[in-house]
């Protein structure tokens, strides 16, 4: 018997069917860093024009890939959801090969650490879920991921707040899994939340004009006192 939940033949083919047109494709990439932008943002993204633009957006909405918030006279556009984004970046598993040189500049950049729907991905966020596993600070339920007692303990003796740090037990965050590592990053509102204090701290900073996340120096220290080894997957 059939699964009535499971998502039939006919959605998959539409969703294959919106995520076919490179513009399109463009303008939900451009959306995968969490953040909601207005339609001329996302034509510029897409290399289309105002009109086009509009019509590739509202597949997306009729398609349920995006929602819109409207504030005044003015619309944002964002992705509909988090599972959009893990949607996205699983997509690009099949095409990912480990045995290839290591990709230079802004592509190097992104594989080291980059956010994935607000939340840290790349060798720095797949070292991190790895470490705080291993360690038993993080732990699965039948919900997801959660933070142990033990692993507040952790990030307050590498720096972070124990405000910050101890807020996160109220979290519950999921495994995602990573196009670049192929192994799993915490996501889920434990994971943004995390991503958001480690910002705050100054672990890490953003990068102007892409999702890339620049580790600091003392950033790097600190997540290497939590057992994150930076050249995982090196």
């Amino acid at each position: 018997m059939s699964d009535p939940t499971a998502p039939s033949r006919y959605q998959l083919a539409e969703i294959g069917a919106l995520l076919a047109e490179p513009a399109r494709a463009a303008m939900l990439l451009a959306l995968i860093d969490g953040t909601a932008r207005p339609a001329g943002e996302l034509a510029q993204a897409a290399g289309v024009g105002a009109a086009t633009a509009s019509a590739h957006l509202k597949r997306l909405l009729e398609g349920g890939l995006l929602a819109v918030h409207v504030q005044g006279r003015h619309r944002y556009y964002r992705l509909a959801g988090e599972e959009v984004s893990a949607l996205l970046e699983a997509l690009a598993l099949p095409r990912t090969r480990p045995s290839l040189p290591e990709p230079a500049g802004g592509d190097r950049a992104l594989r080291l650490a980059r956010t994935c729907y607000r939340h840290l991905a790349g060798r720095l966020g797949v070292g991190l879920c790895d470490a705080m596993l291993a360690n038993d600070h993080l732990h699965m339920t039948g919900e997801g991921l959660r933070l142990r007692e033990s692993g507040v303990v952790a990030l307050v003796s590498a720096g972070l707040q124990e405000t910050s740090a101890r807020s996160l037990l109220l979290q519950q965050g999921r495994s995602c899994l990573d196009w670049t590592e192929r192994r799993m990053h915490v996501g889920g509102p434990l994971g943004v939340s995390l991503t958001d204090a480690m910002l705050e701290a100054g672990w890490l900073r953003r990068r102007s004009g892409s999702r890339a996340l620049q580790p600091s120096d003392d950033g790097l220290r600190r997540l290497i006192s939590l057992g994150v080894r930076i050249d995982a997957g090196a």
